[in-house]
């Protein structure tokens, strides 16, 4: 099972920012969970929220000006990439603008077996599924009404084998059905010890947490 960070390790660091990621290669994850999104000057930034806490809009800024807004170096998606190639990603793809630099980009790390797309924008994830040598994974936030109808839709698209669902609405019997079937499964939105337990003995392949270390330092 993998341990992933969400947004990086971001305790005493800003979520998506380099100390972030450098805290949770230290705390020693298996990997990060990233966001991307893009800016007025078309740079692949990895930053969670639409909108800056002065309500700026992300798209209509440049990296500079993104970056004077948050008070911090906001990093770029082949950045992180170059800079720890041996760790796992999980890159959500926030914004349909960021498909085709993206796409470009990634195609270079393509084959890496590292990399793993997600979006809530499941047309995007069949996009990048028909283009790219990388693992491509549905977001889920709400229950799907049939799982079945969902892996005939995907069968077509054998990059598409992964589901990353909200731990709300996490279902071992979804779990196992999916399994079965060969696809893996990953949960984000863990918080207590307990949900956190209970996601490891579900046997999912991976949890995606912003409390690594209720995992890591389990007896």
């Amino acid at each position: 099972m993998k341990i992933l960070a969400h947004r990086g390790y971001h305790a005493h660091a800003p979520e998506n920012s380099m100390m972030a990621f450098e805290a949770a290669v230290a705390l020693g994850v298996n990997g990060i969970e990233t966001d991307v999104r893009v800016t007025r000057d078309v740079a692949l930034v990895l930053i969670h929220d639409r909108v800056t806490k002065g309500g700026e809009l992300v798209a209509q800024l440049t990296r500079a000006q993104l970056e004077k807004a948050l008070g911090h170096e906001v990093p770029v998606l082949e950045q992180v990439l170059n800079r720890w190639p041996e760790l796992f990603w999980n890159i959500e793809i926030k914004v349909l603008d960021a498909f085709v630099d993206s796409t470009a980009l990634l195609n270079k790390f393509s084959g890496r077996g590292n990399i793993l797309l997600s979006s809530f924008r499941h047309d995007l994830v069949v996009q990048y599924a028909s283009q790219l040598d990388v693992d491509c994974a549905l977001l889920y936030a709400n229950r799907p009404a049939e799982i079945t109808d969902m892996i005939k839709t995907y069968a077509k698209f054998p990059r598409i084998r992964c589901v990353v669902w909200d731990f709300n609405i996490l279902d071992a019997t979804l779990v196992s059905e999916l399994q079965i079937n060969g696809w893996r499964n990953y949960v984000y939105g863990p918080v207590t010890k307990a949900e956190h337990t209970r996601c490891v003995d579900i046997a999912l392949d991976g949890i995606i947490t912003d409390y690594p270390e209720q995992l890591l330092t389990r007896s």
